[in-house]
């Protein structure tokens, strides 16, 4: 890569510390309520085929799948995947986030809003997160390699600018679709009485609580970057700097 900036460092540095902060957090968090069995003695794939049932979906399948935290929904397969600890597993860990998979599979049984919004961003979201930035670096560094900006080169980062904005755009479309799936389970496995004690419950909205600000922090980075994208091309065009 031929593009260096020691702003972008440092953002790529903070992008660093802003992701690897709540990923431990919700490791720690997980692996403290992993030894905490739940009262109702369901594990996690009896739950998540309890809850579809309940919730009268039946075109979804529940499946293993390997790896640790690797739990998803897939809507494009209908199956909610969650990993063997999660599958096979009793504790509040466990049954916090069966119960949040599922909350996507209901999400999109039911035509929520901001995930057929979130599916529509996916061609362009592909597209812009793997072409944006590479775009911009191009029209910077050619801009910068003559002295100025020129109308196309600016053109060109503009694209790059909005190209990335599309994934942008998708972290932060994720965010009520994470917190609503969290909400969802919190008020089923209350509800369902699946956990039976205060200290269950606030355990799985802490597991809960937890991941959400991976998504968080994920949308706060990439937040930053546009906004970082966007100072930089207007810049060059008033200064036209060498940055490179």
């Amino acid at each position: 890569m031929f593009y260096y900036d020691p702003g972008y460092m440092m953002i790529m540095l903070l992008g660093g510390v802003l992701t690897f902060l709540p990923q431990m957090w919700v490791k720690n968090t997980y692996t403290k309520f992993k030894d905490v069995p739940a009262g109702a003695g369901y594990t996690g794939v009896d739950l998540a085929k309890k809850i579809l049932q309940d919730h009268q979906v039946y075109d979804v399948d529940v499946e293993m799948v390997g790896g640790e935290l690797s739990d998803h929904y897939d809507p494009t397969q209908k199956k909610v995947r969650l990993s063997q600890d999660i599958y096979r597993g009793q504790s509040v860990s466990s049954l916090a986030i069966a119960a949040h998979e599922v909350g996507h599979a209901l999400q999109h049984a039911t035509g929520y809003y901001p995930v057929v919004m979130r599916s529509a961003l996916v061609p362009a979201v592909n597209i812009g997160s793997k072409f944006g930035p590479w775009l911009l670096m191009i029209a910077l560094g050619l801009g910068a390699a003559s002295g100025f900006m020129p109308d196309w080169a600016w053109l060109l980062a503009w694209l790059g600018v909005l190209m990335f904005g599309a994934s942008v755009l998708f972290h932060m479309v994720t965010l009520p679709v994470e917190i609503n799936a969290s909400m969802r389970a919190v008020k089923i496995l209350e509800d369902g009485r699946y956990l039976t004690t205060d200290a269950e419950v606030s355990g799985a909205k802490k597991v809960l609580t937890a991941a959400a600000f991976t998504y968080i922090a994920v949308a706060l980075y990439s937040l930053i970057q546009l906004f970082y994208w966007i100072m930089r091309v207007m810049g060059s065009r008033r200064t036209g700097e060498r940055a490179y």
